[in-house]
């Protein structure tokens, strides 16, 4: 039931707005009237009202002609236009002038609170969207997804641009990078929030067991199969299916994933009949599935299929300048989760952070600071606080290697953010000195300051 709704009615018959007062009054809504488009513009001047019922035959200034003034004037303004001339062209007319609905007389009064329950309805899905795009427009965070660097705010922008539609999503990146996080932000940030999100990592399922897992299994599919089980695809229904390590399947459960998306239907192991499902499939893997598919060791159907949006989770050694506040924040969650009471880190262990290519990612930065946090002897993280390997004069092409990063044109803008870093060292911060150091322009320089999100 409307509760308090303001609707003007604006009609020349004195029957037609008794009527509808009467109505809408019965029906909760609060209601105000006018004789012609004179009254109701001098009326709303006064107070605005949510929804505008208007004939479009009124002497002086017609309905039509009320409809636009009122979206120039107050374009928030809900517009449903009432004609006893009903014709396809009236309709369109009123349509293009402004107007949300049509509605043709004589009326029966299901259609006039038909009319009015869509545009409650439009305007519910209007503010949700509008609440989204404010989230998205303050950089798409959600709580586990943190930093301000031009590789992360890459990935929020994406996040945001993709979460609403039901296109299916491939997360690319190392291990540890937050793929999970990525997918747990899309469903957070789409229509399917208030749904199931459920995820599933197919390289922890034994090849045996994960055709049952994914599409479910009738009674005596198999010698265990006691009792109908539904698969995660039908748990996942109405929400999103986050597929994690999608590379581990084998070739024949792709054929079958490949099936369910693009008919939306999955069949239990055992059983006879298709069942309708609607999922949004997120997947993930560190694998680069291209070059799997090229190779053969994926399926390029399914691998196209995956790829139609696609997002790439920067590893930590591309984005250290994201490391403080991500070290803040865990301070603070292991503070709470584990009632130790550290405010701060050292200047200089905060320096052997920043120094380390974190070949774990944010993972392993997280279990670092636990680690630090359970025996810090002081409420500041000192440099004896931090792992050893982190204090061994090294650099982060090196930690690289090491990690086995091979990748050429990663190895360059290592070297460059590098050598960049330290000509800003050399000459305190001025980039004019420091361009010529480095035998580039300044404005080669600027840009690449940006790029690297270096300061």
């Amino acid at each position: 039931m409307p509760s308090a709704r303001q609707v003007l009615v604006v009609d020349d018959e004195e029957n037609i707005r008794l009527f509808l007062r009467t109505l809408l009054e019965k029906k909760g809504y609060g209601v105000r009237v006018a004789a012609d488009a004179h009254d109701a513009l001098a009326q709303l001047e006064i107070a605005t009202a949510d929804f505008v019922l208007a004939d479009i035959k009124m002497p002086g200034i017609s309905g039509i002609e009320l409809c636009q003034q009122l979206r120039a004037r107050w374009p928030q303004l809900t517009v449903i236009m009432m004609s006893a001339y009903g014709s396809v062209e009236l309709a369109l007319e009123a349509v293009r002038a402004g107007a949300y609905d049509y509605v043709a007389k004589p009326f029966k009064q299901d259609e006039v609170l038909f009319a009015l329950a869509k545009a409650e309805e439009r305007e519910r899905l209007l503010r949700e969207n509008q609440a989204l795009r404010a989230a998205a427009l303050s950089d798409g965070r959600s709580p586990e997804l943190l930093g301000k660097s031009p590789a992360i705010l890459r990935v929020y922008r994406l996040i945001s641009k993709v979460a609403d539609y039901r296109t299916t999503v491939l997360i690319q990146g190392e291990s540890g990078t937050g793929k999970e996080l990525v997918a747990r932000a899309l469903h957070r940030q789409s229509s399917r929030r208030d749904k199931a999100f459920v995820a599933i990592n197919c390289g922890a399922i034994p090849d045996t067991l994960m055709e049952s897992e994914l599409f479910g299994h009738r009674r005596g599919a198999f010698t265990d199969a006691h009792a109908d089980k539904p698969g995660i695809f039908q748990e996942a229904s109405g929400g999103t299916l986050f597929l994690d390590e999608i590379g581990e399947l084998t070739l024949s459960l792709q054929v079958k994933l490949l099936r369910v998306l693009q008919e939306g239907v999955v069949r239990p192991l055992g059983g006879n009949k298709d069942i309708q499902v609607d999922v949004r499939v997120i997947a993930a893997s560190v694998r680069d599935l291209a070059r799997e598919a090229a190779e053969g060791r994926f399926r390029e159907d399914l691998f196209y299929r995956l790829n139609v949006l696609q997002i790439v989770v920067p590893p930590l050694r591309e984005r250290l300048e994201d490391i403080p506040l991500l070290v803040e924040h865990f301070i603070a969650r292991n503070n709470v989760r584990l009632g130790t009471q550290i405010r701060d880190i050292d200047p200089r262990a905060k320096k052997l952070l920043l120094g380390y290519a974190w070949p774990g990612n944010v993972r392993e930065l997280e279990n670092l600071i636990e680690r630090a946090v359970v025996l810090a002897e002081s409420d500041v993280l000192q440099p004896e606080d931090i792992p050893e390997r982190l204090q061994q004069p090294t650099d982060a092409l090196s930690n690289a290697i090491a990690s086995g990063e091979l990748s050429i044109k990663k190895a360059n803008r290592l070297v460059e953010a590098a050598l960049i870093r330290k000509a800003l060292e050399q000459t305190g911060g001025n980039r004019t000195a420091a361009a010529r150091l480095l035998e580039i322009s300044h404005r080669a320089l600027l840009y690449k300051i940006k790029d690297y999100g270096l300061s």
